[in-house]
């Protein structure tokens, strides 16, 4: 059989396939994070405080079906891959699983952990959209969303409050982040600044930070009605029920957070 037209070598064949393969597949390092995440493997190994063998997470694991148990070590071999633990030495005949700087940020109780965030954007109402991409491209929707759901983000989040409690945690814990970098690295920015508007901001975790580093700077934060009906500001921080696209209040400057995906 000859190869196909283009194909120098056997093994830029091999190498096409495989590329492929990698991208059919790559499903599964992030499905695998999500249940590493679900599992709450990295808060078990971090509560034990040094590397932990197998047998020692299967037996920390709560409600792992007995005949599941030599699936783990599959689990953790991909989670491995992906950077996402470790395989250190504990004795000449032990070897345990331990933490990397990525799986920290997956640790519950940590300040600036981003397990809300995984969550959310690996949840199927937040998937299934990728899987009518194809039908998305014949019609007029704006969005893949709004072609699987028959509703908007915005729509389905304000009648679904799993959603919405789904979304606007996601979005505060990927701010907590960006907002520790920001108040750091980047306080020139704000210097002389009297007046801010948070656009877009959530329940106000980004505009809290900025308003708790710069006790001066007067800031709100424009979201939609549902999203910050309950909340309530501070000295230097209010909330603005809103829709960006109809009207943003003045102020001396315009912050919006982007994710670039």
């Amino acid at each position: 059989m000859a190869l196909p037209n283009g194909i120098q070598s056997t093994q830029e064949l091999l190498d096409a396939h495989a590329h492929i393969w990698n991208h059919i597949f790559s499903f599964i390092n992030s499905m695998s994070l999500k249940c590493a995440v679900q599992l709450r493997i990295p808060d078990i190994i971090h509560k034990h405080q040094k590397p932990m063998t197998l047998s020692e997470l299967i037996d920390a694991l709560p409600n792992i079906n007995r005949a599941k148990f030599h699936y783990v070590e599959r689990l953790m071999r991909i989670l491995i891959h992906s950077k996402f633990f470790t395989k250190v030495e504990i004795s000449e005949d032990k070897q345990g699983y331990w933490l990397t700087p990525s799986s920290l940020h997956l640790i519950k109780d940590e300040p600036m952990n981003v397990t809300p965030f995984v969550l959310a954007m690996l949840d199927p109402i937040l998937t299934d959209p990728w899987n009518e991409l194809s039908e998305w491209f014949k019609t007029v929707d704006p969005t893949p969303f709004l072609t699987t759901h028959g509703k908007t983000l915005w729509e389905q989040a304000e009648k679904d409050l799993r959603l919405n409690q789904l979304f606007n945690e996601s979005m505060a814990s990927d701010t907590r982040f960006v907002s520790y970098v920001i108040v750091k690295d980047c306080r020139h920015v704000f210097e002389g600044l009297k007046s801010m508007v948070d656009v877009a901001g959530g329940t106000g975790t980004m505009a809290k930070a900025i308003a708790d580093a710069f006790p001066g700077l007067n800031c709100s934060v424009l979201e939609l009605p549902h999203v910050v009906a309950s909340l309530e500001g501070t000295q230097n921080l209010t909330f603005v029920a809103g829709d960006m696209f109809d009207s943003i209040p003045p102020a001396d400057a315009v912050f919006m957070k982007v994710k670039q995906l």
